[in-house]
């Protein structure tokens, strides 16, 4: 739990004796390669540090998956209006290589809002992933795929290999075959 540990650090200012609490209320879990971590349908009832791995959430829309967005570790998740609401799920989460979490209950972490640390925290990590998603909406209506598809490539070169062709695509809005002439292209 070092990596999670550095992670909330970023954030906030963490007490030996706080981290001790947080650390009590989380158990770790593996996922295998393509292993649903949440189903539509189902309530998220977890909050997790992504401590190792990758992870794609997607919608189903008339029998084809559309991918929402990924998650890179280290890094934070959770089906956030399923969690917060205890609602079932409108998406998916699954893993895309093997995966290894840290993940604590939505009841574990309203009790861990009584510590400062853990409190700063969320609301922080909440405000990050906010503009992350504005930032995501306004580059999905204002740029060209391809310009999304070469930030994605300047930010994160290791990534791309490890993200199957259909579901760079559906993240891009575009059909396979563009984005295999977009990859050809900036070769």
């Amino acid at each position: 739990m070092i990596a999670f540990r550095r992670f909330i650090e970023k954030y906030t200012k963490l007490p030996d004796n706080e981290w001790q609490i947080i650390q009590q209320n989380f158990e770790m879990q593996e996922f295998a390669k393509g292993e649903f971590i949440l189903s539509k349908g189902k309530v998220c009832k977890f909050f997790y540090f992504l401590e190792q791995g990758l992870i794609r959430y997607f919608v189903d829309n008339e029998g084809d998956d559309i991918t929402k967005f990924f998650t890179v570790a280290p890094y934070c998740f959770t089906s956030r209006d399923s969690f917060r609401n205890q609602k079932p799920s409108m998406e998916n989460i699954q893993t895309l290589e093997k995966t290894i979490v840290w993940r604590t209950s939505f009841n574990q972490s309203n009790e861990l809002l009584e510590l400062k640390s853990w409190n700063s925290f969320t609301r922080m990590f909440v405000n990050e992933v906010q503009g992350h998603f504005e930032d995501l909406l306004n580059e999905t209506k204002t740029e060209t795929a391809e310009y999304r598809y070469q930030k994605l490539l300047e930010k994160h070169p290791d990534l791309i290999p490890k993200i199957p062709l259909k579901y760079l695509s559906t993240f891009l809005g575009i059909a396979p075959q563009s984005m295999s002439r977009i990859r050809k292209k900036l070769r």
